[in-house]
């Protein structure tokens, strides 16, 4: 009773920071990851992406851009632990991966049959809890199936990043960050539809670096003829298309 007695006698002021106000981030329990863009960084709580937490990439279409987003993350996996990349669309293609400094030998490439082996694949991996980051190609999962996801990745305190498809972005979800990315000249504009906080006033650009020094497919060599702003422009070549297949853990445009 003191002890409640005392806290009830502080002033307001001095609690503050026991209080999240939705007119600011949130303090996260744990640092997040970097992100590798300093831009992305300051808008996350944690000032990266969360770590033991969902964290969902919505695209209009495999390849936008997304792998080129998430380098950073791969570049930095600890010795000692895994990346994980779970039934992506295409071949990571391992030149490219390697001129951006990923660990080829701490990389994982599992191929799915199905979203269901895809999210058990992904729950296997987090329950290891050797895995630094694991990245999750989903284009079907109910709620319950995702919460399932979230609370392994809690339970593992392991970044798990899915990438879906744009559509998915008016059904509920419980991951902690819902990012939409669209492609641009030059890189990506990222639009935070949630995070631990109030929404941003406006999309984020981020510029993605071409590996190699090779210059970008799609950038203007010509400064009075600027690139168009296509899909194209982005780093798609890091990852090669599969021999042609259908497969229902497939990401495709629209998918469901």
């Amino acid at each position: 009773m003191a002890a409640l007695a005392t806290v009830a006698s502080r002033p307001t002021s001095s609690l503050d920071h026991l209080i999240w106000r939705g007119d600011r981030l949130a303090t996260a329990t744990a640092p997040g990851l970097p992100t590798g863009h300093a831009q992305l960084d300051a808008a996350l709580p944690g000032g990266g992406w969360p770590v033991g937490a969902l964290t969902e990439l919505l695209v209009p279409h495999a390849g936008v851009g997304e792998l080129g987003l998430l380098l950073p993350i791969l570049a930095r996996t600890p010795a000692g632990r895994w990346a994980v990349c779970i039934a992506p669309p295409g071949q990571p293609y391992a030149p490219a991966l390697a001129a951006a400094g990923v660990p080829l030998e701490r990389l994982l490439v599992v191929q799915a049959e199905s979203p269901a082996h895809a999210r058990w694949a992904a729950r296997q991996a987090l329950n290891s809890h050797s895995c630094g980051v694991i990245l999750l190609w989903l284009a079907d999962a109910d709620m319950g199936a995702l919460r399932r996801l979230q609370l392994a990745a809690e339970e593992s305190a392991t970044t798990l990043i899915l990438i879906r498809p744009a559509g998915t972005a008016s059904q509920p979800s419980p991951a902690v960050l819902r990012i939409a990315l669209t492609s641009q000249s030059g890189g990506l504009e990222l639009r935070i539809l949630k995070r631990r906080g109030p929404q941003l006033a406006g999309p984020l650009g981020i510029d993605l670096p071409w590996p190699g020094g090779a210059p970008r497919p799609g950038r203007a060599t010509n400064p009075a003829r600027p690139a168009a702003a296509s899909h194209q422009s982005s780093i798609h070549a890091l990852v090669r298309p599969l021999p042609a297949r259908p497969g229902p853990a497939s990401l495709h445009a629209g998918a469901q």
